[in-house]
């Protein structure tokens, strides 16, 4: 007779789901409340102006940067190691303002997760990065400290890549939340089709190197992110 999952310390399938859910939770103190990803430029452009234009800005950096992070946080949940990872998601990177960002919030969301799932892990990975680890590494050791899969956390980290600017723009714009709730409705077959692309191109890096890892570029994004942190006055952080 096989060992009962909960027995053997791995969590159940409604485990699983529940600590997914906690770690998705906009509400999970990981910092992202403070920043639009991008957002609060693209609204100063006349990019983003109403929920069409926001569900087009949504879609192309969930298929970019969302991707990519979750491509890093998959392979963290699978068990690379964070140390090239955070390397990887580095030169994934270019932008000085992104790269400061991702830090920031990685420290933030090791604040949570320390809290709430001790990974040592984790703490090894901080010990090395005093400055910080990306976001998105620290992401995939918190989906992998709560016993989720490296399709969770890509999940997660698609979600959180879109959540965050359609909540920022609600604000920005006073735009209706039920409009920006039916868009991130909309992208649900977008999302779950990046993270099995993330989640696929972790279990090759095992094999191949963080090389295989996704690589999608946003140069409009990097040079909005340069643009932004250069303003005396905003609403967010990035």
């Amino acid at each position: 007779m096989s060992t009962p999952p909960e027995a053997a310390g791995r969590p159940t399938a409604a485990q699983r789901r529940a600590a997914l859910l906690v770690l998705a939770d906009g509400r999970f103190p990981a910092g992202g409340h403070a920043h639009s990803g991008g957002a609060e430029a693209a609204v100063r452009a006349g990019r983003v102006h109403d929920p069409a234009s926001l569900e087009v800005f949504c879609r192309g950096r969930l298929h970019t940067a969302g991707l990519t992070a979750a491509g890093l946080a998959a392979a963290a949940a699978a068990g690379l190691d964070p140390l090239l990872l955070d390397d990887a998601a580095d030169a994934r990177t270019p932008s000085p303002a992104l790269r400061a960002t991702a830090r920031r919030l990685g420290r933030q969301m090791a604040r949570a997760v320390r809290a709430a799932w001790p990974s040592p892990e984790l703490d090894a990975l901080l010990a090395a990065r005093p400055r910080g680890a990306h976001q998105p590494v620290v992401l995939g050791l918190a989906a992998r400290a709560a016993g989720l899969d490296p399709t969770d956390a890509a999940h997660a980290a698609g979600y959180e890549s879109v959540s965050g600017p359609a909540t920022a723009v609600v604000r920005l714009l006073s735009l209706d939340p039920f409009d920006a709730t039916a868009v991130l409705a909309r992208l649900a077959g977008d999302l779950d089709d990046v993270a099995a692309r993330a989640a696929e191109a972790a279990e090759r890096a095992r094999h191949e190197g963080t090389g295989a890892l996704p690589a999608a570029s946003a140069p409009l994004l990097d040079i909005a992110a340069e643009w932004h942190a250069t303003w005396p006055v905003r609403l967010f952080a990035s």
